[in-house]
C-alpha cells in the first residue's frame, strides 16, 4: 500500500509544531501501526532527516506507551486495542492519516508525537497503592474475597494508564484512570485502612495537575484499550463523599 501520512512535528516543549507531510511506500497490510512508522523513520534516515519521535516499548497492548491519536481517535479506530496492536489492514490504499500526539495540558509534549505522563506517576504516588506492612505474602485463598469482588477488582486493575481517557475528553479529565486504581483497591480487604484518605489525595493531586472535570459523556470507555468501564467514576465518586463526610 501506498499512504499519505499527516504526522505533528515539535521540536521541543516551548516549540511551535505542525502537521507534515509524508508518503508511507510498499506498506504491508500484515504490518503494525509502529512498524509502518519503523519503516517510515528507515526512509528519513537513509535520506538524512530527522527521525520521527514516538513512544513504545511492549508492543503487545500492556504498557501503554504507544499514545497516538490516528485521524482523531486515540488508539486509532479498532475499539479495545493500543496503537501497536493497530495493522494496517484497516487502512485502504492511498488512504491519507493524520497521526498526532496526546492533546492535554497536563499532558506536554517533548517532541513530536512523545508526550509526558508523568503527572500519572504522581497521581498514583499521592495514594494509588498499599502501604500498610502485611507481613508475608499469604496463600491465595488465605483472604477470602468473593469471586464477583475479585473479577471487578481485577476488571480495574486492567488500566494500562496510557492516557487515551484523558485525550479523548474534551476536559482533559483522568477520572476514568483514577477511578480504576481507586476502585480496584477500594474492592479489596488489602486496600481498606487507606480507601478515605486514598481518594482524597489522588483527586486532589489530580486538580493541581490541571486535569480537569468529568462530564459523563463516555468518551473515554469509548477509546479505552482495556475497555474499562465508566461506572467506576460513580464508584468513585461515592469513595470521595464517604471520605469528605468521614472526616467531618
Amino acid at each position: 500500500m501506498r499512504l499519505n501520512l499527516k504526522i505533528w512535528r515539535q521540536a521541543g516543549p516551548n516549540a511551535a509544531g505542525r502537521l507534515v507531510d509524508y508518503v508511507a511506500e510498499n506498506v504491508s497490510p500484515d504490518m503494525s501501526f509502529l512498524e509502518m512508522l519503523d519503516v517510515v523513520n528507515e526512509s528519513l534516515l537513509r535520506k538524512g532527516e530527522e527521525s520521527i519521535a514516538f513512544d513504545s516499548d511492549c508492543r503487545e497492548g500492556i504498557c501503554g506507551m504507544c499514545s497516538l491519536v490516528v485521524n482523531g481517535v486515540p488508539h486509532g479506530p479498532d475499539r479495545g486495542t493500543t496503537v501497536c496492536q493497530l495493522h494496517m489492514r484497516r487502512f485502504k490504499d492511498g488512504d491519507t492519516i493524520t497521526i498526532e500526539p496526546w492533546r492535554a495540558r497536563a499532558f506536554p509534549v517533548v517532541k513530536d508525537l512523545v508526550v509526558d505522563r508523568s503527572a500519572f506517576d504522581r497521581i498514583i504516588a499521592a495514594g494509588g497503592y498499599v502501604s500498610i506492612n502485611c507481613g508475608g505474602a499469604p496463600d491465595g485463598n488465605a483472604i477470602p474475597i468473593p469471586k464477583d469482588v475479585a473479577e471487578a477488582a481485577m476488571d480495574s486493575a486492567q488500566c494500562i494508564a496510557c492516557g487515551a481517557c484523558v485525550a479523548a475528553c474534551k476536559n482533559a479529565s483522568a477520572h476514568l484512570f483514577m477511578s480504576a486504581k481507586i476502585s480496584q483497591l477500594a474492592l479489596l480487604p488489602q486496600g481498606d485502612a487507606e480507601r478515605e484518605r486514598r481518594v482524597v489525595a489522588m483527586i486532589e493531586q489530580a486538580d493541581a495537575e490541571g486535569f480537569g472535570s468529568c462530564s459523563n459523556e463516555a468518551e473515554c470507555e469509548a477509546v479505552c484499550p482495556k475497555e474499562i468501564p465508566i461506572s467506576n467514576i460513580a464508584k468513585m465518586t461515592r469513595e470521595y463523599v464517604r471520605a469528605v463526610l468521614a472526616a467531618k
